[in-house]
């Protein structure tokens, strides 16, 4: 086992957490950080201590910014930043960490899913495999339905098919990252961006690291059907130009097929097997034709969109001062 010297320097850790319906549980889960604001030890024996939590308030419906005000207030090592309204839990991780200075950065959600004692396995494991990113890889099934379990895991082998070289059975919001890997991602990553395959794109190595998931707070989810649609369509866009390549594929597939679906209507023509001439085959080919071209241009004009959003400056998100400090917090009536 690989053990480290006490003369050697701690590995400084910044942790985000983007908050969106944090009330109930966010302050338990700033409280078990604080346990390793002080210098402590990995299994390994390696140095390390957190210096900043990076609360990224995403203006959920509840009274979280409450809470992430009170938390500042009471703890100097709590670093609140607001964003103009919602942009989605991976534009405001990548808000917190572009206000991030560790040389780690950790990320975890709100609701306690993740341990915060487990940070130290996370730094072995990366030290170890002298990987950029880690995820925490569950050995537990997560507490979700079977249903959402099985659309995640359905939808993480699609993309791995979709985009060469994206690791994604691996993503995982609770991950640990090289300080400037992280921040040259925040950097760059441009609106409609899925994070972790925006990380895929620079890091050197990325591995995993098996650690059990604790059960989620009593807070319901944030993602209803329309949001977990969206997060696995922006997850595919964000893959790459292979879509579009499907979408050629199925264009020459037709034309290749035309020949074929002629000669057998010839043939059952001439045979008699078909009396009324046709309006079966006639209607088949124009529905399966249809589809096959909405479908495509579905697809070309989600790329589209994204460009023009780009191309229009539309921002990743906007940090903001508190509203409870600006004209918005006054009101004397």
């Amino acid at each position: 086992m690989e053990t480290e010297t006490s003369a050697t320097a701690p590995h400084l850790v910044s942790v985000v957490i983007p908050v969106y319906q944090g009330e109930l549980t966010l302050e338990a889960v700033v409280e078990e950080i604080a346990a390793s604001l002080p210098e402590r030890r990995t299994p390994a024996g390696r140095a390390y201590r957190v210096t900043e939590v990076v609360l990224v308030h995403d203006c959920g419906p509840d009274a979280s910014d409450a809470v992430i005000r009170r938390l500042a207030a009471h703890h100097e090592w709590v670093r609140p930043v607001w964003l103009s309204r919602n942009f989605g839990q991976h534009a405001a991780t990548l808000a917190g960490i572009a206000a991030s200075g560790g040389e780690w950065v950790v990320t975890m959600d709100e609701d306690g899913q993740h341990d915060p004692e487990r940070i130290g396995q996370l730094i072995d494991t990366a030290m170890h495999a002298q990987a950029d990113v880690v995820y925490a890889r569950a050995t537990n099934e997560p507490p979700h339905g079977p249903v959402r379990n099985a659309a995640s895991r359905g939808a993480k082998w699609l993309v791995m098919r979709l985009a060469k070289g994206a690791p994604a059975s691996d993503f995982a919001s609770y991950r640990l990252l090289l300080g400037e890997v992280a921040r040259s991602v925040a950097a760059y990553a441009g609106p409609g961006i899925y994070l972790d395959v925006a990380i895929s794109w620079v890091a050197r190595r990325i591995t995993t690291c098996p650690m059990p998931m604790r059960a989620e707070g009593t807070r319901p989810s944030g993602y209803d059907l329309r949001r977990l649609a969206s997060h696995f369509w922006r997850l595919v866009l964000s893959s790459g130009t292979r879509p579009l390549r499907w979408v050629s594929a199925l264009g020459a597939t037709a034309v290749l097929l035309a020949p074929l679906v002629a000669v057998v209507l010839i043939a059952g023509r001439a045979s008699g097997r078909w009396q009324v001439p046709g309006w079966t085959s006639t209607m088949i080919l124009l529905m399966v034709a249809t589809g096959v071209i909405l479908f495509s241009l579905g697809v070309i004009a989600e790329y589209v969109g994204l460009a023009v959003n780009m191309a229009m400056g539309k921002p990743l998100y906007l940090p903001v001062r508190d509203r409870h400090d600006g004209p918005l917090g006054r009101d004397d009536a």
